[in-house]
């Protein structure tokens, strides 16, 4: 069921992709209207290798080199805020590399905190009673890794890493009354990061009412609501949506959802809805049946990943949270986060296969 839903989601992106992409990249600058795709698909294969070699042993290799991983995450982070070395665009820093092969370090920072916090979770299952023993090792790791995120600026992918840690906190018995406390404190932050930000403050007021000034701040978040409200039920038909010609920003990325929307209706987002529902119910079905406490806390940090990303995406698309620029698991073009998600998808197979890791 895993893989069949992962396989699924990628053959739907590959063709929304390039319905989405393919009049204005050949309209605005002349690359051809499969551009988009080419890269996609090229994205695609390496994360499918990736995903068959996690599959195969991933879980022992991640337990052994964990630490290494959140190691390089920070260097990556740190790194892609040096002027000269951060590739930016659209006012943001994210990017590392050359022409298309680029790498968003975000992306990997998310499924390496989850890492590091299943191993030290796992080692340690007592430390979820205490504050104390949780702010050292663990949630100092994820604050700082936040922060770093959040100077791209990235708050989008921040609130996603920091609520699939939660989730693994939640899976390995913390009491209620810490998470209240992680999580008030968390809501807290996030506000005030909103409101000191300009442009993060017109976001939210565009979120409360993009009608007010939809032509400027809300203007994402209206022709969103437009595409899906010309698709109804069953949508226009596969590439005649009008939205994604030079209307709608970001329509075969952030607001990829919106495409599938107008083209395909209600029918066609319910579809994707079921596939994600797919990964929630087999990946979890696989976390509770794990041989052991590592595994267990793996599946769950995995699933909360795909879940809590897939989660914001269809809020921000439907105008029920703010547009923070996070594109839809496996089914939106963004070569980094298809990548590192696909090789998170191979160490979840291996948990479903219900064989312990072996180190060797």
């Amino acid at each position: 069921m895993l893989l069949t839903a992962t396989l699924c989601l990628i053959a739907f992106g590959a063709i929304m992709v390039y319905s989405a992409s393919s009049a204005t990249s050949y309209l605005d600058d002349g690359s051809g209207s499969a551009e988009f795709l080419k890269r996609y698909l090229l994205f695609a294969m390496l994360g499918l290798v990736a995903m068959l070699l996690m599959a195969r042993n991933g879980v022992a290799v991640v337990k052994r080199f964990g630490p290494v991983l959140i190691v390089v995450s920070f260097v990556l982070l740190l790194a892609v805020l040096i002027p000269g070395i951060g590739i930016e665009a659209n006012g943001a820093r994210r990017w590392i590399g050359v022409g298309p092969l680029q790498l968003q370090p975000s992306e990997l920072a998310k499924l390496a905190l989850i890492l590091y916090t299943v191993q030290i979770l796992a080692a340690r299952p007592k430390m979820v009673k205490d504050l104390r023993t949780l702010a050292s090792p663990l949630l100092a790791v994820v604050a700082v890794a936040c922060i770093l995120i959040i100077a791209q600026p990235d708050l989008g992918t921040a609130l996603i890493a920091a609520a699939a840690v939660g989730a693994i906190l939640v899976a390995a018995g913390i009491q209620i009354r810490l998470l209240a406390l992680m999580a008030g404190a968390a809501v807290f932050l996030v506000t005030i990061v909103s409101v000191i930000e300009p442009y993060r403050r017109e976001r939210l007021v565009a979120f409360l009412n993009p009608w007010a000034d939809a032509g400027d701040s809300g203007f994402q978040s209206v022709q969103a609501l437009i595409a899906l409200g010309s698709g109804g039920l069953f949508g226009v038909g596969l590439g005649e949506s009008v939205q994604k010609i030079f209307y709608l920003p970001e329509a075969h990325t952030d607001m990829i959802l919106a495409v599938i929307g107008e083209e395909l209706g209600l029918a066609g987002m319910l579809t994707v809805l079921v596939l994600f529902g797919m990964i929630a119910y087999a990946g979890l079905r696989a976390a509770k049946k794990a041989p052991n406490r590592y595994q267990k806390l793996l599946g769950t940090g995995i699933v909360s990943l795909v879940l809590c990303q897939a989660s914001l995406n269809f809020f921000a698309v439907l105008g029920m949270a703010p547009v923070t620029g996070v594109p839809l698991p496996f089914v939106s073009y963004g070569g980094s986060n298809l990548v590192v998600l696909l090789a998170g998808m191979g160490l979840l197979l291996k948990v479903a296969s219900g064989r312990a890791a072996v180190i060797r």
